[in-house]
C-alpha cells in the first residue's frame, strides 16, 4: 500500500519504479505482487505504521481496539479493496 503525493497518480509506470527500487534495493523476494495507493495508514498514536490492523481489515476482520489508533478512520481505506480479488 503507498500514500500518494498530491497530484501524483499511481500509473503502470509508477509501478513498475517501485517495483524495480524494492528489487534492487531490497531483494526480489521482498517485491510485492501488488502495489495499491490508500488515503492514508493507519498508525499508532506514537506515529508507528499500525501493520497489524490493516492485515485483519484485509481479512474481513474487526478491530477491537482501534481507539488505539491515532486515525481509525483510515482503516475504511482498506475495506473491499477490489485490487485484492484474486
Amino acid at each position: 500500500f503507498v500514500v500518494m503525493q498530491k497530484n501524483v497518480v499511481l500509473d503502470q509506470n509508477l509501478i513498475s519504479s517501485i517495483k524495480s527500487n524494492i528489487k534492487e534495493n531490497a531483494s526480489p523476494k521482498h517485491v510485492p505482487s501488488k502495489i495499491i495507493a490508500v488515503g492514508d495508514v493507519p498508525k499508532t498514536r506514537s506515529g508507528k505504521i499500525a501493520e497489524l490492523a490493516v492485515r485483519e481489515i484485509v481479512h474481513g476482520n474487526s478491530i477491537e481496539n482501534s481507539s488505539a489508533l491515532s486515525n481509525p478512520e483510515s482503516l475504511a481505506n482498506f475495506m473491499e479493496l477490489d485490487e485484492l480479488d484474486y
